[in-house]
């Protein structure tokens, strides 16, 4: 790990995986709370770095320190939930020493439930004598040779640090110094533009990034959704519809993308064509790895936005039989639980009720 002034969350952090591990490392980039005292309370073996604006190398120096067959890496406001621990005892006695590194699922959020809604995949385990090495000043990644092992443990993050400016401080340095961006960095210093609210010169480096050509399918059809978002926050709504429909010049339509284009027609009234695109998220299959998942964009999401759309069209036993869709799929969510209210007083004995859930299938609306 490498951690600075994490005092609130590396407790946390270490508790939940304390015990699964061999060994463990820090390396400290400057702390001046209580950081080091939490992580020599766990028996870490501490080591200091001077803070030089690269990721890439504070990670690479953390590495060096390793001493295991197999190196895992954390950052402070990970956790390994009790399921997963369980999930991860069971792979360390059974790991075979033929694979080069282990990919798990990075929850980066979940519902009321704890169910994810937003995940993605990272190579979290490595084998130690493979070196390989850490790329990039900051948004850093790894790269691995096969064979991988993709196993169904799961990290979830839980950030609790106020958003700051470092990592877009981090890229305006690079350009200062003339460092050449590569087409990742690109993505990443435009995303942390739009994260700022400097959209203009987010969409320049995002119309910067697909004109290179150089990146991957799903940075690709990112870009052109954050191109969108900066399009609404401008109040340019003309270019946001084309700004999505160019996402599918490098794939087949998303469910992500398709949420966002009925959004587009709902904000203009038109419902019948919202009602097209969120019944379409509802159809589309789960995306293989690698990339990211959104589950709410194939789910509940587009059952409730139906929902809204049916019942401004006046027909509600339409909207009710969405809405329980929705409520299958995601009971805790507060507006579902509020419609469903609705339509019982509404409908009376024409309501609809749906109790088998449905949250991971996909199934193509027919109403």
């Amino acid at each position: 790990m490498i951690v600075c002034n994490e005092e609130k969350s590396l407790g946390r952090c270490l508790s939940s995986v304390a015990d699964l591990v061999d060994e463990i490392v820090i390396v400290d980039t400057g702390s001046t709370d209580r950081t080091k005292e939490i992580a020599a309370g766990y028996g870490a073996r501490l080591y200091d770095f001077e803070w030089i604006q690269d990721f890439a190398a504070a990670r690479n120096y953390s590495f060096s320190h390793a001493s295991c067959e197999y190196v895992m890496w954390l950052d402070a406001d990970d956790v390994i939930e009790e399921t997963d621990r369980e999930r991860f005892k069971a792979l360390k006695a059974s790991l075979s020493s033929e694979y080069h590194s282990v990919a798990m699922n990075y929850v980066l959020s979940t519902d009321d439930d704890g169910k994810p809604l937003y995940s993605l995949r990272r190579n979290r385990l490595l084998r130690r004598d493979c070196q390989f090495q850490w790329i990039g000043d900051v948004h850093e990644y790894i790269e691995v040779t096969p064979p991988t092992l993709d196993s169904d443990i799961s990290i979830t993050h839980k950030k609790d640090k106020e958003y700051t400016e470092r990592n877009l401080d981090i890229y305006r340095k690079m350009i200062a110094d003339d460092k050449p961006f590569s087409p990742r960095d690109r993505l990443y210093y435009a995303n942390e533009l739009y994260d700022h609210a400097y959209y203009h010169e987010a969409l320049e480096n995002y119309r910067r990034f697909l004109a290179d050509g150089e990146g991957w399918v799903e940075d690709n059809i990112q870009a052109c959704m954050r191109m969108a978002d900066s399009y609404e926050a401008l109040g340019q709504k003309q270019e946001q519809l084309p700004a999505l429909c160019r996402s599918f010049d490098y794939d087949l339509p998303r469910a992500e993308t398709c949420c966002k284009i009925g959004y587009y027609f709902m904000d203009l009234l038109q419902y019948e064509q919202a009602l097209y695109w969120f019944k379409l998220a509802t159809t589309l299959p789960k995306r293989g790895e690698p990339g990211t998942e959104e589950y709410s964009a194939g789910t509940w999401l587009p059952n409730l936005q139906l929902c809204i759309c049916y019942d401004k069209l006046g027909q509600h036993q339409y909207a009710d039989f969405c809405n329980e869709i929705a409520y299958a799929q995601y009971p805790a969510h507060f507006s579902v639980q509020y419609n469903r209210n609705y339509y019982r007083n509404l409908l009376g004995s024409s309501h609809i009720e749906i109790d088998t859930p449905v949250f991971e299938e996909r199934k193509e609306l027919t109403v």
